[in-house]
Formats: structure tokens, C-alpha cells, sequence
């Protein structure tokens, strides 16, 4: 066993070296933050220049061979302390990090880099001619590419595990597989009954509301949910964000539509949900590897926690509907708190991810899934993906896309990445949301009221001490199993949805 007066100038010296990383990657955040904020158009291809340089630099300092030695000399020590001790944890995380990084070859990444760049141009314009044979090509090689990738990563059950693992490691396409089929099988009659009664009129979130004081309102509802401004801020952007430079800077960035209602006011706290996660991670592992959340679905899970559980609930707006009709008081004064309610939790098929609502979103990323799949075990060929979309559509949903532009080409994901491991982080984290809020309610089952009285404190620090502090140290897998004393399940899930949907549309 190494002596601790040999290992602490080893694991100091890591630390050190690490910091400088985060330090360089923090400065790239910025200036991605700035790009999306601020920056005049004309800064653009210096900016991508600058971001380029940045990255560069940091992923050939991370993968140094210095960094590879020191993660062996340190193994002695980190298989003698506690498996969830901050030391040992730092170590084993680091470690994973550093084994993906020196797996891909630089020069595969610039390829890959410089090919989505070009696929990413050609699909905004297939996207606004219709005209997914355009693209195809490009798609066929962003096929083939993503199979190299996932294949730098040996020994994997399947090809699209080391792709899920970018983003959700510790779940594979066994474990995700498993539990999409169940909440499949329990979405589609849901919806189904649904669409059999009335739409709810949501035409009340339509009307003129002013920019400043949607803006004004969400400001107060997000302090009271708990997002410290002396460590953030908010800002308007195209495309709603969060980001973190050290945990004493977490921004939030949203959009708002003044004939919208819903657009400013949840994208606004479902970019405070991922805040909170950041801003309640240990103050321990700052500039570290461990200090940011977990994985993607557990992040999701905490934007849509608080989006939906939280935002949507009808305790909230017991609290803050008054508020919002003395803000909007013509638009709003002679609407009453049920009929509001009932728009927020408008449940209609749809075309589009983004605009899906509680009930259906899940069925458009289970839909994404299968096909990646497909096309990764190649059964599925790139030619035959819009019909392979549209029999999908119709079969989940009830509905086919009129054209591929809302139907193939609305997601930019497949065109400006890879093809596998980036859509099932949001279902992972709306099941997880449900797990984690309805074991937090058994814990307390003070929180409704206390919501319906603006009074968040109790889930939030329930929350922090449970989920938020341990930064990247567990597993997805193994954080909902510590908080939860079960794994992932789709239960907690469908029982959230039954209940609340079941009594707003009677079935």
C-alpha cells in the first residue's frame, strides 16, 4: 500500500493539473455564453476559431501521458480508501474520463468535427426546402462515423452502448431498452383515452404579454424556488441554456414569445431546475471532474422536476396564479385558476418534440430511440428513414407528418452529431424526476402544501443533501438506487401521470 506521504504529493499534483483543464474549459464557457448572449454578429468566425483553440488545447493537455501516469501511481490508494470516499471517487472518475478521451484519436475527432459542420449546413437547408434527399449523403456518413466511434470502445454489449455512455453512463441499450418497451406499452392507451375527449382550451396563454414583465415575474418565481442571483444570472438567448463556469457562477438563459405565455415562464424554470443541480454540487469539488451533475438524464431529470412536478403542478399556482394576474391583469383577471391550469396541461398529439406536452413528449423520444437503433445494428437503411418515421407516427401517436421538414428534419441532433446516445436522456430523466419527487413527498409529505404556500425550501434541501452535493461521484444507476432504495422504474412515472392527467380529462 503507498504510504499517504508519497501519494499526497501525487494526488495534489493531479489536482493541479486538472484545475488548469477546468480553468481553460471554463473560459471556452464563457465564451460560448457570450456567442449566445451578446456577441455581435460579425464575431462569429473568430469566435469558432477562439472555441476551436480552447478546446484543443485542454483535450491535449487532459490526455497527456502525465495525467495517464499519475492515475496508475494513484491506483494503490484509491483501492484502499471507501469506494464513495471524495478522494477515491476523484480518482476513479477522472480515470473513466481520461480512458474515453485517449481512445478516440485526434485526427477521427477533427473528421468527425468537420463533417457534422457540413452536415449541420446542409441540413438547415433540407430542412427548409423538404428536401431530405439533400442530406441523405451526409447522414450516411454520419452513420458510418458514429459506428467508428462507438467501435474505439471494445468489449460493449452493443454498438450504441459506448454512445449512451457519452452522455448517461452506467446505462446501456439492455437497461434503456427494457424500460422504454414498459412505458411504451403504457403511454400509447393513455394517450389514446385522451385524445378521445375535448382539447382544453389553452387559448387564454395566447394573448399579448409583454416581454418586461414576463420577464419580471419569472425573475421573482425563480428567486423563490431558490436560484441564488449571487451566484447567476439570466439572460435572453435563441435557444434556452444553462451553463456553469465554477459553482459560483451558474447562468440561465431563456426566451420569451409575447404571444406565448408558456414559452418564457417554463423554459425559464426548467433552465433553473439544471441551475439548482449546479449550484447545490459541493463546493469541495470545485475545478474538478466531480464537480457537475451526474449524467444527462439525472440533469433532465431536475429541469423537468421542477418544470412539471413543481411548475405545473396545481399547489404552484395556488401560490402564484394571483400574483400572475395582478401582473397581467387584462389578459388574465377574468380568467379563473382551473381553466388556467387546465391550458398549462393541454395534452394533444403532436408533430414536434419540443412542443409535446407531459403525456406525449416520451413517445417522440421513444420513436427517436428505436430508429437510431435500427440504423446503428443496420436494419434500417438511411434511404428508408422517413417512411421508417412516419409508420412510427402514426402507429404511437395517431398522427404522420404532412412533410419531412416537421418530421425527419426537425431535430437537429442526428445532422450536427452523432447518431446514437443523445435522445434518451430525456425520457431517463423524466422517469427519474418522478422517482426522486415522489421519494421526496413519502420523506415529506409536507411538500404539496408547502408549495401551494410558495414555501420551497424542504425539496430543495431535500434535494441538495440527496442528489445535488455528490456532484459526478455516483453513477446515475447507483445515485437512484442510493435515494430512491430501488432502480429506475417506470412506476412512479405512470402512477404522476395517471393521477394527474386521469383527473383532469376523466379517465
Amino acid at each position: 500500500m503507498q504510504t499517504l506521504e508519497k501519494t499526497e504529493p501525487k494526488l495534489a499534483q493531479l489536482k493541479t493539473l486538472l484545475t488548469e483543464i477546468n480553468d481553460i474549459e471554463s473560459a471556452a464557457s464563457l465564451l460560448y455564453w457570450d456567442q449566445a448572449t451578446y456577441m455581435p454578429p460579425e464575431g462569429a468566425a473568430a469566435r469558432g476559431r477562439q472555441l476551436a483553440t480552447l478546446a484543443q488545447i485542454a483535450h491535449t493537455k487532459f490526455t497527456d501521458p502525465q495525467i495517464g501516469q499519475l492515475l496508475e501511481d494513484l491506483r494503490p490508494y484509491e483501492q484502499s480508501l471507501a469506494y464513495d470516499s471524495d478522494e477515491a471517487s476523484l480518482i476513479r472518475i477522472t480515470r473513466h474520463d481520461y480512458e474515453r478521451a485517449v481512445n478516440i484519436p485526434p485526427a477521427f475527432t477533427a473528421k468527425f468535427s468537420q463533417h457534422t459542420a457540413e452536415c449541420y449546413e446542409v441540413w438547415a437547408k433540407a430542412r427548409a426546402t423538404n428536401d431530405f434527399a439533400t442530406v441523405a449523403p451526409y447522414l450516411e456518413k454520419t452513420l458510418e462515423l458514429s459506428r467508428d466511434r462507438a467501435n474505439f470502445f471494445p468489449g460493449y454489449e452493443h454498438i450504441a452502448d459506448p454512445l449512451i455512455a457519452d452522455a448517461d453512463y452506467g446505462m446501456t441499450v439492455k437497461s434503456v431498452r427494457s424500460l422504454f418497451t414498459q412505458l411504451r406499452q403504457e403511454l400509447v392507451p393513455i394517450v389514446e383515452a385522451i385524445a378521445s375527449q375535448p382539447v382544453a382550451d389553452a387559448s387564454c396563454l395566447h394573448q399579448h404579454f409583454p416581454e418586461a414583465e414576463q420577464l419580471d415575474f419569472s425573475f421573482k418565481v425563480i428567486e423563490q424556488l431558490g436560484y441564488d442571483f449571487q451566484r447567476g444570472r439570466q439572460d435572453k438567448t435563441l435557444h434556452p441554456f444553462m451553463i456553469k463556469f465554477s459553482t459560483g457562477d451558474v447562468r440561465i438563459t431563456t426566451r420569451v414569445r409575447e404571444n406565448d405565455l408558456n414559452e418564457g415562464l417554463f423554459s425559464t424554470i426548467h433552465e433553473t431546475g439544471h441551475a439548482l443541480y449546479e449550484q447545490g454540487v459541493s463546493r469541495a469539488y470545485e475545478a474538478t471532474p466531480l464537480a457537475g451533475g451526474t449524467s444527462a438524464g439525472v440533469h433532465e431529470s431536475q429541469s423537468r422536476l421542477w418544470e412539471n412536478m413543481v411548475g405545473r403542478s396545481r399547489p404552484f399556482w395556488k401560490c402564484f396564479y394571483p400574483q400572475l394576474q395582478e401582473t397581467f391583469p387584462q389578459q388574465l383577471g377574468k380568467v379563473d385558476l382551473e381553466t388556467f391550469y387546465r391550458a398549462i396541461n393541454k395534452v394533444e398529439r403532436s408533430l414536434i418534440r419540443t412542443d409535446a406536452d407531459e403525456v406525449t413528449y416520451n413517445l417522440h423520444v421513444l420513436i427517436r430511440f428505436d430508429l437510431e437503433l435500427q440504423l446503428l445494428e443496420g436494419k434500417l437503411a438511411i434511404r428508408d428513414l422517413p417512411d421508417a418515421w412516419n409508420e412510427r407516427y402514426k402507429s404511437d401517436l395517431g398522427i404522420t407528418p404532412p412533410n419531412d421538414s416537421i418530421g425527419v428534419l426537425q431535430d437537429v441532433h442526428w445532422y450536427g452529431g452523432a447518431i446514437g446516445g443523445a435522445f434518451q436522456g430525456y425520457t431517463l430523466g423524466n422517469l427519474m424526476s418522478a422517482q426522486f419527487f415522489a421519494t421526496a413527498t413519502q420523506a415529506h409529505p409536507e411538500i404539496p402544501q408547502q408549495i401551494a404556500s410558495g414555501n420551497f425550501t424542504t425539496l430543495h434541501d431535500w434535494l441538495k443533501q440527496n442528489l445535488y452535493q455528490h456532484g459526478r461521484k455516483y453513477t446515475a444507476a447507483e445515485l437512484i438506487q442510493r435515494v430512491t432504495g430501488s432502480p429506475l422504474q417506470i412506476e412512479p412515472f405512470i402512477s404522476y401521470i395517471k393521477q394527474k392527467f386521469g383527473e383532469l380529462y376523466g379517465i
